[in-house]
């Protein structure tokens, strides 16, 4: 066990999370137990059962906070072109995605039936969708068709960047480039894509 430090509840509840983001990341989920996450941040499993009652609350905490970083990180900016901003925005996630998929992985298989995961995948998607439909600045019919367009994008792209995960049939440039075109193709046969918002400049 190293050597323990005294912290403040704050400071140390984000030191456990990132411990177990390590741990998460590093090994899949049925082979991470509270007991190592306990060992290397140098506090008994007693203190950590009082942060996180059980592996799942630990989890969930760690991918919540990875999720408020993502999405902070991939705000619309109304001056970049909309495709420019697709294509950053899933190289940050793709990025992620690759640096723990053993994270990404268990949210999305081994805990897919969790109500608590599910429901963070799915507000993460919503706000996303809001973003996108509000950047494109339509309104009434074409609003509505436009959204339904980019709920099932969002899925899309998780589903195939899962897969894309566990396989690796193609490259990480293809894995993002299918994902842009898959939803360019789609606006594009409802919207002229130089008339959204973020691409009007």
């Amino acid at each position: 066990m190293t050597t323990r430090r005294r912290l403040d509840p704050a400071e140390r509840r984000g030191q456990l999370l990132d411990v177990g983001a390590q741990l998460f990341a590093a090994k899949p989920y049925d082979d991470v137990l509270m007991e190592h996450v306990a060992d290397q941040a140098g506090i008994s499993r007693a203190l950590l059962y009082r942060y996180f009652p059980n592996k799942r609350d630990l989890f969930a905490a760690i991918f919540q906070r990875a999720t408020d970083r993502l999405l902070a990180a991939t705000k619309v900016d109304p001056a970049v072109p909309m495709v420019e901003y697709l294509t950053a925005g899933l190289d940050l996630h793709i990025d992620y995605y690759v640096e723990n998929r053993n994270t990404v992985l268990a949210a999305n298989r081994v805990l897919a039936g969790d109500p608590v995961i599910q429901a963070m995948i799915t507000s993460e998607l919503a706000v996303l969708q809001g973003r996108l439909l509000d950047a494109t600045g339509l309104t009434d019919h074409a609003r509505e068709v436009v959204s339904a367009v980019l709920m099932s994008w969002l899925v899309f792209v998780r589903v195939l960047c899962v897969d894309w995960l566990t396989n690796e049939a193609f490259s990480r440039i293809e894995l993002r480039d299918l994902c842009v075109g898959a939803l360019t193709g789609a606006l594009g046969a409802v919207v002229d894509l130089d008339l959204l918002a973020g691409g009007a400049g």
